[in-house]
This record gives C-alpha cells, sequence and structure tokens, in this order.
C-alpha cells in the first residue's frame, strides 16, 4: 500500500509506502514539545520505505532540537510537519512520518501517547534505526 501526501502548500510531498493496513499500523503520538505542538500522529514499518520531495529546497527547514539525532522536515512557506528523518550516513537514512499530512490521514487510529525523554542519543538512534522507516531526500522535485 502506498500513502501519499504533502504539506498545505504542496511544496513538501511525501509517499509512505508499507504492507501494513492503515488499521493495523502503530500510531503514536509522541510527548515531546514539538510534535504536541504540531499534533503530530506518527508511523513507521521498517519493512516499508518514506519519500520526502521537495520542489524548492530553499523553502523547506530541516529542524534539528534537542538531542539532535533527527531533523524534522517543516515547509517554510505553509508550517506543515511532514516527516522526520534520520541521517544515519550519506547513504543511509530512516523517517517517522507525520500521518495527519497524508491524504488518507482518517483511515490511521488517533495513536497512542509514547514518551522518549529518557533517553541518551545513542539509545535514540539506535531505536530509531530499528524501528523507523527507511527514508529518501530528494530536492528539487518538480510539482505535479
Amino acid at each position: 500500500m502506498t500513502y501519499a501526501g504533502s504539506c498545505h502548500c504542496g511544496n513538501v510531498r511525501v509517499r509512505f509506502d508499507t504492507e501494513i493496513p492503515a488499521e493495523r499500523i502503530d500510531v503514536r503520538q509522541c510527548g515531546c514539545s514539538f510534535c504536541r505542538r504540531h499534533g503530530a500522529r506518527t508511523a513507521t514499518d521498517p519493512a516499508g520505505h518514506v519519500a520526502v520531495d521537495v520542489a524548492d529546497g530553499s523553502a523547506l527547514s530541516r529542524y534539528g532540537f534537542g538531542l539532535g539525532t533527527a531533523e524534522f522536515m517543516v515547509c517554510a512557506r505553509c508550517g506543515v510537519y511532514v516527516a522526520a528523518i534520520l541521517f544515519a550516513t550519506d547513504e543511509t537514512a530512516f523517517a517517522t512520518v507525520n500521518l495527519n499530512a497524508l491524504d488518507e490521514r482518517a483511515r490511521f487510529g488517533p495513536g497512542r501517547p509514547v514518551d522518549f525523554e529518557g533517553e541518551d542519543a545513542p539509545a535514540r538512534i539506535a531505536r530509531r534505526k530499528a524501528r523507523w522507516t527507511p527514508a529518501r531526500l530528494t530536492l528539487g522535485v518538480p510539482t505535479q
């Protein structure tokens, strides 16, 4: 199954490929201040794939905070948080998708609260590598 979506203005597009039906995917509501303020509901699938395509890279805010282990992809034009990406190496990345940015967001559940505040940076990176979805970020992709 492929779930697609974008930020409000369409500059940042996301595609989440997974074999898990929307109704059965583990939806999380992170307790960090960033996710709470964005009302984020996120999901991952280590066997899936996430693609984040950006038309105008100058209008992408790659926001990092806290331990700085991931970059939150936020459209600088419309302010929508689309995904967070851990860049493990130049060739390997992992992402979690904000389901609220997907076109079929209503198919996903409300989410269960999670709190990762007790993790140190190595533990957080290890968890994300194990549980997040393999991903790629592409800048300069023309809008359709």
